[in-house]
């Protein structure tokens, strides 16, 4: 119990000298406590009228944590309303709102020796100018309740994080990655000039991909063997969408479900979940933002 709210409950029957001697705290600082009486109850109340719009913002998307509910309520509201992200944080800590956390590995990449030898260009430095200009990708399994897996190969924009293509297939053979490389380009327009990043895993290492990457005029770069940190980006990408997607679950029900949940998320993704690195904002209209900055102004 606080002590103070000790004092108080008791200070009708023993003096509130003795009561505060006994939990050791100043009579000054008890007497600085009632008066604020007034005031905490004030608080408590705008802690529950906060506390209702943050349910009704993670009732829509339990994934979400106080970073990017915070940007939720603050995304067109008056200077007035705004709120800070500590106090959403305590708020959701005290009414046991949490956003879901999920802890899994998963590996998929199958090293291939003799492979061509690429270059890492990028350095664990995933960042970007401008769009178009420096993508990671990698491919992660989808389980499914009968045993089987489905695969998902990706294309992620360095500078706005968004998924620029992607692929769904029931295997890992090369053109898994390369529709994904092609759901880029039709997303682009073109790809000429960009740098792709992946893992060494033997679809990337292969000829056909190679191949591929030079028609579309895409220079290839690679991390070290074994290691997730040159790829960073696309494993946290893959780890975020399963934590997001299946939550409490291990498997996904069945394949046609599983492209339905995985085909949402990944729209959500690009349109509308807030992503931390861009300032939560989504990376479609991150895209859209930073396109409007470079426009020409009118004479």
């Amino acid at each position: 119990m606080n002590r103070f709210q000790f004092v108080e409950d008791l200070s009708a029957t023993y003096p509130v000298k003795r009561l505060c001697q006994l939990v050791e705290i100043t009579r000054s600082s008890f007497y600085a406590w009632r008066a604020g009486a007034a005031a905490r109850r004030a608080r408590a109340a705008e802690d529950d009228v906060l506390a209702g719009r943050i349910r009704a913002v993670h009732e829509g998307d339990n994934t979400m944590g106080a970073p990017r509910i915070t940007a939720e309520l603050n995304d067109g509201a008056a200077p007035s309303e705004r709120v800070n992200r500590k106090r959403v944080a305590r708020v959701m800590r005290d009414n046991e709102i949490h956003g879901y956390q999920r802890k899994r590995r998963v590996r998929t990449t199958v090293p291939e020796p003799s492979g061509q030898v690429v270059p890492d260009l990028l350095k664990r430095d995933f960042t970007a100018e401008a769009p178009n200009q420096r993508y990671v990708g990698d491919i992660t399994y989808l389980p499914l309740a009968d045993g089987q897996n489905l695969y998902l190969a990706t294309v992620i924009d360095c500078c706005s994080r968004r998924l620029a293509g992607w692929a769904v297939a029931d295997h890992m053979r090369n053109e898994l990655v390369e529709d994904a490389l092609r759901s880029a380009r039709l997303t682009r327009g073109r790809l000429t000039g960009s740098v792709f990043h992946s893992d060494h895993g033997s679809v990337y290492t292969s000829k056909a991909y190679a191949g591929l990457c030079k028609r579309l005029g895409v220079t290839q770069s690679m991390g070290a063997v074994g290691t997730s940190a040159d790829n960073a980006l696309a494993e946290a990408f893959n780890a975020t969408l399963k934590r997001e997607v299946l939550q409490d679950r291990a498997v996904f029900a069945d394949e046609a479900s599983c492209r339905r949940e995985v085909f949402r998320w990944l729209v959500r993704y690009n349109n509308t979940r807030r992503h931390s690195y861009l300032g939560y904002i989504a990376p479609v209209a991150f895209e859209a933002e930073l396109t409007a900055a470079t426009l020409p102004i009118a004479a």
